[in-house]
């Protein structure tokens, strides 16, 4: 399955970085999160991107455009009065990348629809750019193909980060407790599958993806969840991008595979 990567978006929320470059493109490890992630999807077998980008798209363009020199080990070779480049070898994954502007200001739907032309009349896999899991994406897929419906979204637990509390009409606090798992409220972490048919849910660039069509994807019973307990980070701000890069420097990111 060919996979979609919404690069698009301003990233506000982490603009110590996001102002000189796009979120997806913002490094942990040395190398881009939307590397990580598209290591994660080919690790599965899936190695055919479709790059949604839009703001600063350029910078993504460019980046892949050099990814092949510099993953490669190269002789320039000018004895000749001539600029020769031999390839020695290449540690560049055997990935294809369509890097497609989709507009600054589409919203997420928007920008779906504008690359239904490069998907074609296929199921394919689609997730942000941002954020990174353990989940298996063929299990994913199997999910998918065995209950017939439009869409699958991953679902991961969102723990609450805060104390609980029982507030009564006139504002006194009744009851205070920490947080349990109990407390925890499923959300939409990315990672789907969609068929084909998820483009006549798509109106145009205003379209955002987690409202309209979604809404009406669950209300005709064309939506469905595959749950992950597992790891899943998205990186909205420098503290998450911090422990993201902890977690490969002590060796324990559970993202990596390979």
């Amino acid at each position: 399955m060919k996979v979609v990567l919404l690069a698009g978006g301003f990233g506000t929320r982490i603009s110590e970085e996001s102002q000189f470059k796009p979120k997806p493109m913002i490094e942990i490890g040395g190398m881009p999160i939307l590397w990580h992630i598209m290591k994660e999807y080919a690790w599965y077998g899936h190695k055919e991107f479709i790059i949604c980008a839009g703001y600063r798209q350029n910078m993504i363009k460019q980046w892949f455009s050099e990814y092949f020199l510099y993953s490669s080990d190269v002789t320039f070779d000018y004895s000749k009065g001539e600029n020769a480049v031999e390839v020695l070898s290449s540690q560049c994954e055997p990935w294809k990348v369509t890097v497609v502007d989709t507009g600054l200001n589409t919203m997420t739907g928007g920008r779906i629809k504008r690359i239904q032309k490069y998907v074609g009349d296929e199921p394919f896999l689609m997730t942000y750019g941002d954020g990174v899991c353990d989940v298996n994406i063929n299990d994913l897929i199997r999910f998918h193909q065995s209950h017939g419906k439009i869409a699958t979204l991953t679902a991961v637990l969102l723990e609450q980060q805060k104390g609980i509390l029982d507030i009564g009409g006139d504002n006194a606090v009744k009851s205070f407790r920490e947080k349990n798992q109990a407390d925890s409220a499923p959300i939409n972490a990315g990672y789907m599958v969609l068929n084909p048919e998820i483009f006549s849910y798509l109106e145009g660039d205003q379209t955002v993806f987690e409202r309209c069509p979604m809404e009406q994807l669950a209300a005709n019973g064309q939506l469905m969840s595959y749950m992950h307990r597992g790891f899943w980070q998205c990186m909205d701000n420098i503290r998450e991008k911090e422990m993201l890069e902890k977690l490969l420097a002590e060796n324990k990111a559970p993202w990596k595979k390979w």
